[in-house]
């Protein structure tokens, strides 16, 4: 390509909170329309707004996990701007001093690792929700929405294709659910991303016009809208046009951005300090607290599973890849299972047919307790892995079923009893003494072919590792 790529993220993540940014009304998903709607939301005359603690203490909970400058002292401002959802007609945010600051967040990117940088994360209140259509000529306005608590995530311009931003925006998406902050639900709105996308020519420092495209509510569409948004800023400007500044929105079903109106700068919206409240002030002790409360984060937790448990680096990450998939491998452990094989089945088989059905594992039809039972007995060598995989296949679709019992029912115990692994061998070497000469002659493909025929004639019973060590043994004579 003749163009790089440059792409930036404001990510609204909602925080999980009972109660909105600046009232005590619910924050409850699926209530009936304006049933959560108070009065401080619905802009009564004389209302005042009082901030959620929790919110704040969620912000400094997210400064600390990417490492972030916290501020001492931050102000709400005012964002004006008329919108039907919007009654106040403005939303309470912060601009000049945001609670976070400066701090990174780093991807894996193939077998490198890359640097986000953070630039700022700041509280705000959601505004309401506008349905069209309900009634003919009509639109209805929903205010449940409105002023719940929003943390807000810049990055700076540091991502350069789709691929980069969908991991970013899943790597954020996982650390904010791990943190407890949000629950991440990305079809309620709880986590939503704005993505700016510009190109300029290779090389250059000077950067293109970018355009923003609204409210992608999955990873699918993030990168959907990206690789159109880039191919139509590069055939515009071949073709000789322009790029002009707008806010874009994504449409999932011709898979098309298409402008909704032109992007507005910062004094557009007139930003000033909101003088119903005071300036947020918070001290070390206050961070050292919250500090204590935290968990072990995914990365450090990462490098922990490959130092103590001998993971792979891709494994370790595919194990920290959620809370409820860590929390799942951890049960397995303290039940005894072997680290590598709990993730191998984990991210193999449990992923595989999570994935197909769209089911989180936190819902898996075969629990922990069922999946340690099955690695025990490849462990102590009742059964293959091969057939393990049998095994598997019957219990997702009836959980009820014993491990053992559809191990007995199908036959699949291996013949682990030396004597008898022994005798299959010898009738094997005798009845191939061309495959036992090649081998002695150097051809070691004929060592494989007499394992091959020794589990063919124990009807694939056979144990592997012992049959490979006895053939061995017999074939060094």
């Amino acid at each position: 390509m003749d163009w790089d790529i440059v792409i930036g993220i404001e990510t609204h993540v909602q925080l999980r909170t009972n109660t909105k940014q600046f009232s005590g009304a619910s924050t409850k998903y699926g209530s009936e329309p304006n049933s959560q709607a108070c009065l401080v939301s619905m802009a009564y005359p004389g209302v005042l707004p009082v901030l959620n603690k929790e919110s704040v203490n969620s912000a400094i909970r997210f400064g600390l996990a990417i490492d972030a400058e916290i501020a001492s002292k931050s102000i709400f401002a005012r964002k004006n701007y008329f919108y039907p959802d919007l009654p106040k007609g403005y939303q309470i945010s912060q601009f000049e001093l945001p609670i976070v600051g400066k701090g990174k967040l780093s991807i894996d990117i193939g077998d490198e690792s890359k640097d986000i940088r953070i630039l700022r994360a700041h509280l705000e209140e959601d505004a309401g929700k506008s349905s069209h259509g309900f009634l003919e000529g009509k639109s209805g306005i929903d205010l449940n929405r409105a002023g719940t608590p929003l943390l807000e995530i810049v990055t700076e311009p540091d991502l350069n294709s789709a691929e980069e931003a969908v991991t970013y925006a899943k790597k954020l998406h996982n650390l904010v659910q791990w943190i407890g902050i949000c629950d991440g639900n990305m079809q309620e709105g709880s986590f939503r991303c704005d993505v700016n996308v510009s190109v300029k020519k290779k090389g250059s420092t000077v950067l293109g016009t970018r355009r923003e495209i609204k409210n992608l509510n999955s990873f699918r569409f993030i990168k959907q809208a990206v690789d159109y948004e880039v191919n139509w800023q590069i055939e515009r400007l071949e073709d000789g046009g322009k790029i002009e500044q707008a806010t874009i929105l994504f449409n999932p079903e011709s898979g098309e951005t298409k402008s909704m109106r032109s992007k507005e700068e910062a004094n557009d919206y007139r930003y000033f300090p909101d003088p119903d409240l005071l300036p947020l002030v918070i001290s070390d002790q206050d961070i050292a607290a919250i500090k204590k409360l935290m968990p072990e984060l995914p990365e450090e937790m990462k490098t922990r599973f490959k130092k103590e448990l001998g993971l792979s680096g891709y494994d370790a990450t595919g194990i920290t890849s959620s809370r409820n998939v860590t929390k799942y491998f951890l049960k397995l452990i303290d039940l005894g299972a072997s680290p590598k094989l709990a993730a191998n089945w984990i991210l193999g088989n449990l992923f595989s047919q999570l994935n197909d059905k769209n089911i989180d594992i936190l819902d898996s039809p075969i629990i922990p307790e069922q999946l340690s039972v099955l690695i025990s007995r490849i462990e102590d060598g009742t059964i293959s892995n091969n057939a393990a995989k049998k095994v598997f296949e019957i219990l997702w679709k009836n959980t009820t079923k014993e491990v053992d019992l559809i191990i007995d029912e199908l036959g699949l115990k291996q013949i682990s009893d030396s004597n008898e692994i022994d005798d299959i061998v010898n009738k094997v070497l005798k009845s191939n003494l061309t495959m036992v000469e090649e081998f002695k002659s150097g051809k070691n493909k004929a060592f494989n072919a007499l394992i091959g025929q020794v589990m063919k004639a124990s009807k694939g019973k056979a144990n592997p590792a012992q049959v490979s060590a006895i053939l061995k043994e017999k074939l060094s004579k």
